[in-house]
């Protein structure tokens, strides 16, 4: 591997990281990180018709309120936040 490819890669690779949320960072601790997975998550069963009536017929609930569950876990999917250390 050449100088010119590994940096053409990390360019590659900030670029997505500044496209999309989800894909993370250096500064991204394991909090936020299990957040955007959860929130990822979510939204995916959110929009994903077949898979949101499923969850329904497997909590016997309407396919509305399934998605008004999913959506109210997305605010805080794994708890407040810890608290930081101040250096």
């Amino acid at each position: 591997m050449q100088a010119s490819d590994r940096f053409n890669i990390n360019s590659q690779l900030e670029h997505l990281q500044a496209k999309y949320v989800g894909t993370g960072h250096a500064d991204l601790n394991r909090f936020e990180w299990a957040v955007n997975i959860q929130r990822d998550s979510y939204a995916s069963y959110v929009g994903h018709y077949p898979i949101l009536s499923y969850f329904a017929i497997a909590e016997n609930e309407s396919i509305g309120r399934e998605r008004y569950n999913f959506m109210q876990k997305m605010l805080l999917p794994c708890g407040l936040p810890p608290e930081r250390e101040e250096d």
